[in-house]
């Protein structure tokens, strides 16, 4: 699968006293992408729960570059650099958009498990496999 991009605009309950993105908050923008991009390829998390399917984040690397500011337009974007049986590797990035120029913020990777409800490592389904 290609790039997948999630708009993020920048409220001020992201930021901290300094009035640049708290820089935990690029993970819960990391989260918000990767789950529109799973319902893009038609997967609802809750649906998928519902069946014991569970995808939790096993690792997680970001580098920060640059700050994001109150009211910035961003882009959150997901692509699977690696998929195995039960987990999968995805690179992620944070993006300024303007007119002029996109600028790259924050970049990272994040390893997801398959897990099912009682937390044990189960294989991904394969309409999941397929899709992705």
């Amino acid at each position: 699968m290609s790039e997948f991009r999630w708009p993020v605009r920048v409220y001020y309950e992201d930021t901290d006293a300094g009035g640049i993105v708290y820089y935990a908050n690029y993970l819960k923008f990391f989260e918000r992408a990767r789950t529109e991009w799973l319902r893009q390829l038609g997967f609802n998390q809750e649906l998928l729960r519902q069946q014991g399917i569970l995808f939790v984040v096993r690792e997680v690397n970001a580098k920060y570059k640059q700050p994001a500011r109150l009211d910035d337009e961003l882009q959150v974007s997901v692509a699977v650099e690696k998929m195995g049986k039960a987990s999968f590797n995805i690179v992620q990035t944070v993006y300024r958009v303007s007119s002029e120029e996109e600028q790259t913020l924050v970049s990272g990777s994040v390893s997801i498990a398959c897990i099912d409800d009682k937390g044990k490592p189960r294989i991904i389904p394969a309409d999941i496999l397929s899709a992705v």
